[in-house]
């Protein structure tokens, strides 16, 4: 199964556990068979069959190997002493009891070093996935549902513990059981094995075709709930706009339809699973029935099988079902988590198309320009920029206008290779991108988009973003953005929790954190999203006070909505269906009387 070869690749990466693991499983399996050995000399003992407790008595090679058989032969020269019958059956229930002492002992010492595998396993997996989320690209995630990732990360993970890493235990130990118990009951009797084994591909068959439509309802499960949780949380992020329109019903009966359908999935999934139990058992049973009539027959006949022996194979037998029954079992579990497992496996095997090239170029210090040659970039068919070029040098400010649409903010995003150009090439310093390094090229960035992004955490920890710098640097950094007197006025200051995607502060407020946080980085090139276009008239004055204050002396990439901000631009790049149709500063555009200046006048600029 696929799935399960997926999980035990990252089961090897523990050798020394499933090597320790392993060998306190068996020892623990040797007690145990030599504990059910015991019984047989026990009952031999109680119905005064003692001339059978020799191995003289025993027929065949085989039985040479019964590991009881010294025992056996101990406890018949016990017997041949005074009271021998008291003093042989204390040996046999202290033989017992320590048997089974040593075998929990070793069972638990065997868990005890399974579980870290088991744990190991899941943390690996969820942090694979992780780790692959932070570098997938932009485009990735235009694409998928946020509830769908989310779901992966969460259910998935916690649907392969419950499944798959929960019956390890199972898929390590019962093999083991099996085989050894089987080659005691080989060594016992070898007819009535063979007698035996010929109902275990019958009952496999059974099992597997019952079990084989899991996978491809899991699928669809895990398949349902990830919609289920797009909803919840496009519910959850757009309450304002479904209380506004009314839409609470609308919203409801969406969920409750994508709910409905995920309830009947999960129905059939779990019958299906819980099936698995008592069928087992019943052909556990049927075995088991035909072993007692088999055996008893050559009980009966006298051939090659003495009645202590035999009761010690029904219960030895006895014990294998059970291990039979946890495969079976975990058949179905497998089956289940298949799904859950391919979900995790294909977003971390999800190809990562932006990456850095084997020999980098590390881009210490931007000196000259940015340049677009011929660039072009599609979605698929849909084309979004075409046939772009443009330089941009150093310490001057550009900015992209243009309707919705136009291309403006994938122009920007080609620039940190947040995309990658379809066509063309862009060079920084006349190198092209691709051949930087891209912590480096990135590195001599700053963002700061329209719609603020902020972490639950302080707002010393947002201006900072993870360096580890003196409060100072963020207090500065601060007064550059016009943040420092509204932060000074919160109870705990520079400490506060901003809560969820900054929703304790107001948009201007978040706006001017997030500037602050380019402030802080310092870099060379920054690319300003449309950062005023969702404020009010006071916010937009500071926050644009703000902006000026950071592009002074940096090269600046602005796309401006509100186009009294970029007035000043060094130069305008009008963008009309992904190509450039005008350029030039302010004036220039203005005398041109073209789509700029009709722009202009919409927007009543004079």
């Amino acid at each position: 199964m696929k799935s399960l070869r997926t999980v035990f690749r990252y089961v090897r990466r523990y050798p020394r556990l499933i090597a320790s693991y392993f060998t306190f499983n068996i020892l623990s399996n040797l007690f145990s068979l030599f504990s059910l050995g015991m019984l047989s000399p026990f009952l031999l003992l109680i119905f005064k069959k003692q001339n059978t407790l020799s191995t003289s008595t025993s027929q065949g090679w085989l039985a040479r190997l019964n590991p009881t058989n010294a025992l056996k032969e101990y406890i018949f020269n016990v017997v041949q002493q005074p009271n021998g019958d008291i003093k042989a059956l204390g040996v046999i229930c202290i033989l017992i009891l320590i048997f089974i002492i040593l075998k929990d002992l070793f069972l638990y010492i065997g868990i005890y070093f399974l579980t870290p595998i088991r744990n190991g396993v899941l943390n690996d997996m969820r942090r694979n996935m992780y780790r692959k989320v932070l570098i997938l690209p932009i485009s990735f995630f235009n694409e998928k549902r946020k509830g769908d990732i989310m779901s992966r990360l969460t259910n998935d993970i916690a649907d392969v513990e419950s499944s798959i890493v929960n019956i390890l235990e199972t898929l390590f130990r019962e093999p083991v059981t099996i085989l050894l118990f089987f080659g005691y009951l080989v060594i016992v009797s070898p007819q009535l094995t063979l007698f035996v084994i010929l109902f275990f591909p019958l009952s496999g068959l059974i099992i597997g075709r019952i079990g084989r439509s899991l996978k491809k309802q899991g699928t669809a499960a895990q398949e349902k709930l990830g919609h289920i949780l797009s909803t919840i949380e496009e519910t959850i992020g757009g309450m304002r706009i479904i209380k506004a329109f009314n839409a609470e019903e609308i919203q409801y009966v969406k969920f409750e339809s994508q709910n409905k359908e995920w309830f009947r999935i999960k129905n059939k999934v779990n019958r299906r699973r819980d099936l698995a139990s008592p069928l087992s058992e019943v052909l556990g049973i049927v075995v088991v029935v035909f072993v007692l009539w088999y055996g008893g027959r050559l009980v009966l006949q006298d051939k090659f099988l003495n009645p202590g022996d035999f009761l010690t194979y029904i219960f030895v037998f006895a014990m294998i079902i059970q291990p039979l029954k946890s495969l079976s079992n975990a058949s179905y579990y497998i089956k289940k988590g298949a799904a859950s497992v391919e979900r995790i496996e294909q977003l971390i095997n999800e190809p990562v198309e932006i990456k850095n090239p084997e020999n980098p170029v590390y881009l210490k210090n931007f000196e000259r320009s940015i340049e677009f040659r011929d660039v072009s970039f599609s979605y698929g068919e849909d084309l979004i920029l075409d046939h772009i070029n443009l330089k941009i040098e150093k310490g001057k400010t550009v900015a992209f206008v243009g309707s919705s649409g136009a291309g403006k903010s994938t122009l920007a995003d080609l620039v940190p290779r947040f995309h990658d150009a379809t066509k063309g090439e862009i060079l920084i310093d006349g190198i092209d991108i691709k051949k930087y390094d891209l912590h480096s090229l990135r590195s001599q960035m700053g963002i700061v988009t329209q719609e603020p992004i902020l972490f639950n955490d302080t707002i010393a920890g947002n201006i900072a973003m993870g360096k580890n710098v003196p409060r100072e640097e963020i207090v500065k950094a601060a007064e550059v953005a016009n943040a420092a007197n509204f932060i000074h006025q919160k109870e705990d200051g520079y400490d506060t929790i901003v809560g969820e995607r900054g929703g304790k502060l107001s948009g201007g407020e978040k706006q001017r954190v997030t500037i602050a946080r380019a402030v802080l980085k310092n870099p060379a090139i920054m690319i300003l999203d449309e950062a005023t276009s969702s404020l009010d008239t006071e916010s937009e004055r500071l926050v644009q006070d703000a902006l000026n204050k950071l592009r002074s002396n940096r090269t600046s990439i602005v796309i401006a909505h509100r186009l009294s901000t970029i007035s000043d631009a060094d130069e305008i790049i009008v963008l009309r269906k992904g190509k450039i149709v005008e350029r030039g500063n302010h004036h220039e555009l203005i005398e041109l009387n073209g789509r700029y200046k009709r722009l202009v006048s919409m927007q009543t600029i004079k």
